[in-house]
């Protein structure tokens, strides 16, 4: 009797084992995440370059996770280029290789220039960044837009 007992209880206890257990396991994939810049000069002559420092911040990680950056110039001209050279078009979408990154940017023309970078996830959020530039002229005078 006493062993039936003992069977009894080791199966009862393996029995409230199994059926705690689910395979049903959440993995938390979608982790908020920032995008960090150092100060970034307001003021560019045609031709000149300004330094964009950049750094991805996720509040958890998920190794698999991915991040993509695209960019647009809703105003004035120039050139966005990583810091090994290779130039961005207009809405094409980038991977973002390291956590820590730097852009350039070109200006090609004497107008305000505006650009805006949007960071993705791979789980679909979304942060934007924008940077404005005024054109200075060879006096060190910022060079005002005409007006309509």
């Amino acid at each position: 009797m006493r062993k039936f007992l003992g069977y009894t209880l080791c199966t009862l206890s393996l029995l409230v084992i199994a059926c705690a257990c689910s395979d049903n396991l959440d993995i938390k994939r979608d982790y908020e995440f920032e995008v960090h810049h150092l100060p970034v000069q307001n003021k560019i002559k045609k031709g000149e370059t300004a330094e964009i420092r950049l750094q991805l911040l996720r509040e958890g990680r998920w190794d698999d996770e991915k991040y993509h950056m695209r960019y647009f110039q809703p105003q004035g001209k120039g050139e966005l280029r990583t810091e090994d050279g290779m130039v961005f078009l207009p809405n094409d979408l980038y991977e973002i290789p390291k956590e820590t990154f730097r852009l350039y940017y070109t200006s090609k023309s004497e107008d305000q220039q505006v650009i805006d970078l949007y960071f993705l996830s791979d789980s679909g959020q979304m942060v934007t960044l924008s940077f404005s530039f005024n054109n200075e002229n060879d006096n060190g005078e910022e060079i005002e837009e005409a007006k309509e």
